[in-house]
């Protein structure tokens, strides 16, 4: 059971001050009865809730799939650049929303937001083996070698070690790349063991879970209940 004031809050209807000017408007019914106490407690699961008429569609949780677009920075909030939560449209907008693991600040591709904490871990863990698949462009041809090199696992003169990672040829300097993990600039710090650098990375899979094609660049849409089901398939 929970406030009344806080459920409206965590669906984004305001904040908790306009929320509770709503209730004391005789805004807000709830199962037909006309509720004036914002501190009211509910189960919010098991309640049908009108706000101004409206239904509520109560989701305890909510998950948004975003095609990031290169110099946007992977975070809640930042003093000085624009951040992911920043490109939210306001009908996807909530409270305690996070981006579920990071893209480099010019790094493009597949983000999920969210602000279920229980799925961002079981997502991220490595234990899990959710590999995430990426698009990348080099400065350099790539070899066979390089296939070996990745399977075998990435050690970095500092002692720092990346574990196996599927790496497939598309054209000479173009690549697919398939990680489990995501240390800070994995990808980038992987290929300059090879003498290569990163011209442009885009993450395109997450487990079973591919970017929308017709999400374009910058844009977010929450996700369906399928897409967050299939990410643990394809592990």
């Amino acid at each position: 059971m929970e406030r009344l004031d806080k459920i409206l809050v965590s669906q984004g209807i305001g904040s908790r001050r306009e929320v509770q000017k709503l209730i004391k408007k005789k805004a807000v019914v709830v199962d037909g009865a006309v509720i004036v106490k914002p501190e009211f407690k509910i189960d919010p699961e098991n309640c049908e809730i009108k706000v101004n008429g409206q239904a509520l569609d109560f989701k305890k949780h909510i998950y948004i799939m975003m095609n990031k677009p290169a110099g946007v920075l992977s975070a809640t909030e930042d003093s000085s650049q624009k951040t992911v939560l920043d490109l939210l449209p306001d009908e996807l907008k909530r409270k305690g929303l996070f981006p579920v693991g990071r893209l480099d600040k010019d790094t493009e591709g597949l983000l999920i937001i969210s602000d279920d904490g229980e799925f961002a871990h079981k997502l991220l863990s490595p234990k899990n083996h959710i590999y995430k698949r990426y698009y990348v462009e080099l400065d350099g041809d790539l070899s066979e070698d390089m296939i070996k090199n990745f399977k075998n696992g990435i050690k970095l003169k500092d002692g720092t070690e990346f574990l196996p990672a599927k790496l497939e040829i598309a054209d000479k300097r173009k690549a697919y790349v398939e990680i489990c993990e995501g240390k800070f600039h994995q990808v980038k710090k992987m290929f300059l063991t090879q003498n290569l650098k990163v011209l442009y990375l885009k993450r395109v899979k997450m487990g079973g879970l591919e970017l929308d094609g017709n999400l374009h660049r910058g844009n977010a849409r929450e996700m369906t209940k399928t897409e967050k089901s299939v990410i643990f398939i394809g592990k």
